[in-house]
C-alpha cells in the first residue's frame, strides 16, 4: 500500500517533488521513476512496481514498454486521451460527510483534480467515500444531466447546473 500511494503522489500529483517530468499523456519512463525514488530515500524494485501495478483491483496505474503513467485522478495537467461516452443514466460518487454542505452550495466540482470520480455501482462508491469515514454515496441522474434541453439551449433541469 505505502509504494501505491507513493506512487500516486508523484505519478499523479507532483513529479517535481521527486526530480520526474510527465510527459504531455502523464508517462514516465519506469527507469527513471525508479532512479529518482531511490535517490529520494523510497527505493522500489522493479519486481514490487509490477506487482503494484499487476494486483491493484482499481487498474491505478499502466505500463506500456518502459512507461509508467497513473490511469486517473491527476491534480497535473495530463491528457489521457479518453475518448469522451454517453454516460449510463445512474452514476454514483462516494464522498465524506463533512463534503455535503460544499456538494449541496456548489455542486459536485473536481476541486483539485482534473475531473469528478463518479462510479459505475454504488458499491465502488462507497468503497471511494469510505476513505475518509463514514461513507455517504450521492445519486447522479447522469443522462439527463447530458441531454441539452434543445428549446432553450440550457442544461435540464435539475442537474445542478
Amino acid at each position: 500500500m505505502r509504494i501505491s500511494k507513493y506512487l500516486a503522489r508523484h505519478l499523479r500529483h507532483d513529479p517535481g517533488a521527486i526530480g520526474i517530468t510527465l510527459d504531455a499523456q502523464g508517462w514516465v519512463p519506469i527507469d527513471d521513476l525508479l532512479e529518482a525514488a531511490a535517490r529520494h530515500g523510497f527505493p522500489i524494485t522493479r519486481q514490487e512496481l509490477f506487482l503494484v501495478v499487476s494486483d491493484n483491483d482499481k487498474q491505478r496505474y499502466a505500463i506500456e514498454g518502459d512507461l509508467i503513467r497513473a490511469s486517473q485522478g491527476h491534480s497535473v495537467a495530463v491528457d489521457l486521451g479518453l475518448e469522451a461516452v454517453e454516460p449510463p443514466e445512474i452514476l454514483y460518487h462516494g464522498t465524506a460527510p463533512l463534503s455535503l454542505g460544499a456538494i449541496k452550495a456548489s455542486g459536485l466540482l473536481p476541486m483539485s483534480r482534473q475531473y469528478v470520480h463518479l462510479s459505475a455501482d454504488r458499491e465502488t462508491a462507497v468503497r471511494v467515500g469510505a476513505r475518509r469515514g463514514v461513507p455517504v454515496v450521492l445519486v447522479v441522474a447522469a443522462g439527463r444531466c447530458t441531454r441539452a434541453d434543445t428549446s432553450s439551449g440550457s442544461a435540464p433541469t435539475g442537474c445542478g447546473w
